[in-house]
């Protein structure tokens, strides 16, 4: 008998300390869950007036500024914006998809375009080398800042172009001709550009 008391007493004090060690685990995990052992994601800044109207100005009310100030690391203040894609496209995978895009230019306090992608990729001078000769109307967009050579866009055709392959293509400030250019596949050399393209249709029948 007072070994079965024994053994009876030690299962009681082992169900209570299982029962708290649960207790404990349970009150850390909602700790976690409350957000108290993780600190807040920063919020995102907002877009002064400002910025957000000059990128207006150049694609309408539905624009979205993605980054803005030294982007081309050229001293001068530049604004890159897009419009989105109102929904993704059935089976393409979700991402940053856009229509058109824009990078801005403060000039003497006024905003020019020094690139655009909206059908084609373009820039002041002409059409960028290895764009599509077909139109493209939607995009997906991928780019990241580099502390030396600033914005670097890519942009790659949702469809394959008529005439032409799904290829992505890009982009990058050239400090020796002051103008956003293409650049070959292994994104180390710029391409020039050409005023006029040929359509795909004509291509193909040479």
């Amino acid at each position: 008998m007072k070994r079965y008391a024994i053994f009876a007493a030690a299962g009681v004090v082992a169900l209570v300390c299982a029962g708290c060690d649960k207790s404990f685990m349970s009150s850390s995990v909602e700790s976690t869950k409350n957000g108290t052992a993780q600190p807040a994601a920063p919020a995102k800044p907002a877009i002064p007036p400002d910025i957000q109207a000059a990128a207006e100005g150049a694609l309408g009310s539905e624009t979205e500024v993605l980054a803005f100030g030294d982007l081309a690391k050229n001293g001068k203040q530049q604004i890159f914006a897009v419009n989105r894609l109102k929904s993704t496209p059935q089976g393409v995978m979700p991402g940053t998809l856009v229509s058109r895009a824009v990078v801005l230019e403060n000039d003497g306090g006024k905003w020019k375009e020094v690139f655009r992608c909206d059908e084609h990729l373009q820039n002041p001078k002409g059409y960028l080398g290895g764009t599509p000769l077909a139109t493209v109307p939607a995009w997906r967009l991928q780019s990241e800042q580099h502390e030396d050579k600033g914005l670097q866009m890519y942009f790659t055709p949702l469809a394959k172009p008529a005439g032409g392959y799904i290829e992505t293509i890009g982009i990058r400030w050239n400090p020796e001709q002051k103008l956003y250019e293409s650049l070959d596949r292994t994104y180390e050399h710029f391409l020039g550009e050409t005023k006029n393209l040929e359509s795909p249709e004509s291509q193909v029948r040479q």
